[in-house]
């Protein structure tokens, strides 16, 4: 437990300072140390809102959240995790749309971002429709526990949406939201035992997560770039989103 724990804090610590949750690097570390998977969901959105609520806060005092925008994008997202928290899923089925969910994470770290200069431009003509990502995106993230976000700033970032530091406030609200609400669904479809093993085993890790992120969003990562840590734990993501599939 304690190597987990320290692999947490250090995911949590990196994360937290691009407004990220790391809930794609929980599941997989997670999923290499054999957590049952009916309690891997809860335990990832768990710590995803330990982090990406200090990051939140951290944005709007810096008042870069796009508040009307963003609160769209959650919104629609919201529902969808919860309703993706509720769904029953056998393992076979989740452990193939996990590893899946997996691989395009780590594709989307791993590529590099073209990212919009603070300030300059136009809008991309099609960000208008970028909400018709929030359903989808939001399922996932409850059904399977990764938050959704990793998956959104990319996808904001190529439509040109906003700036790069409104992105990632957006980014940290719409995993905040989605962790909640995906953690609720997850809650009432597991019952209380679930959940009383979750805690049991979850403790530690969101104790390290905790003091991670704060130190993530007190820092914001000047001292390493974060070039290495996208290319890192895609590197993670894909090996182990590789492994799950490879043992169906």
């Amino acid at each position: 437990m304690v190597p987990l724990a320290i692999a947490f804090l250090v995911t949590a610590l990196l994360y937290a300072s691009v407004g990220f949750g790391g809930g794609s690097t929980y599941t997989a570390l997670l999923a290499l140390a054999e957590v049952d998977y009916r309690v891997l969901p809860l335990l990832s959105l768990a710590c995803n809102l330990v982090v990406v609520a200090g990051s939140t806060v951290r944005f709007a005092r810096a008042r870069v959240t796009p508040w009307g925008r963003a609160l769209l994008l959650t919104a629609i997202a919201a529902p969808a995790a919860f309703l993706g928290g509720l769904t029953p899923i056998a393992e076979q089925g989740f452990v193939a749309l996990l590893g899946t969910s997996l691989l395009f994470t780590a594709l989307t770290m791993m590529l590099p971002v073209a990212k919009r200069p603070e300030g300059e431009g136009e809008r991309g003509r099609v960000a208008r429709y970028a909400p018709l990502a929030a359903l989808p995106l939001g399922y996932i993230s409850g059904l399977v526990g990764i938050g959704g976000g990793i998956f959104l700033a990319p996808l904001l970032h190529l439509v040109r949406w906003d700036s790069a530091r409104a992105i990632a406030a957006t980014a940290s609200l719409f995993i905040l939201v989605n962790s909640l609400f995906g953690l609720a669904g997850q809650v009432l479809k597991g019952g209380e035992g679930r959940f009383a093993a979750a805690v049991d085993l979850g403790l530690p890790l969101l104790i390290a997560v905790a003091i991670g992120g704060q130190i993530g969003s007190l820092l914001a990562l000047r001292y390493l770039p974060q070039r290495w840590i996208r290319w890192g734990t895609g590197a993670l993501t894909a090996f182990v989103g590789g492994r799950l599939l490879l043992n169906l």
